[in-house]
């Protein structure tokens, strides 16, 4: 078995460039949580965009919350925003099934109806259920299936991956 090793601080300086190309004007950055969230609060600060960037909680709108339930966070939907008619730059830390994104659509859209809704991921691991395309990826990956990559945020805001094993 090979061992994959990501530098995900070389990937969020890529994330970083690839967001500043997305950028026009009335753009809000949104971040599923958590890994999506911990990118979109670093890039609002590294950038220096106006206003503050909004948080999304996809758990309710998920397709299989009858087999996960409620995540043991607290965390809830943050828009520190209006919705209507803005454009929305979503951001994720890892892409797969597409079944996350679908799921945080929807949330968002329980918010009101946006201008455009882009998505930037850190990660684009593969693996399609959803016709879901990032507008930027910071890296293109394949994993087995039955492998997960997580992203991690130490202390002092510094992310890294982990890959785990499935059961």
């Amino acid at each position: 078995m090979s061992t994959l090793s990501l530098d995900a601080e070389a990937l969020y300086t890529e994330l970083r460039q690839g967001v500043r190309a997305l950028q026009r004007p009335e753009l809000s950055l949104v971040g599923i949580w958590s890994g999506g969230a911990w990118l979109a609060e670093r890039l609002q600060a590294d950038l220096g965009l106006a206003g503050g960037h909004g948080v999304l909680s996809s758990s309710l709108h998920r397709d299989d919350f009858g087999e996960r339930g409620m995540s043991a966070s607290t965390t809830s939907t943050q828009l520190p925003f209006s919705v209507d008619g803005r454009h929305i730059l979503l951001v994720d830390d890892v892409l797969f099934t597409g079944r996350t994104i679908r799921a945080a659509l929807n949330e968002l859209f329980d918010y009101g109806r946006p201008a455009s809704v882009q998505l930037a991921v850190l990660v684009d691991r593969g693996g399609r259920e959803l016709p879901v395309q990032p507008a930027y990826a910071a890296a293109r990956i394949v994993l087995p299936a039955a492998q997960r990559l997580s992203l991690a945020r130490s202390d002092d805001g510094r992310f890294t991956f982990t890959v785990q094993e499935e059961h």
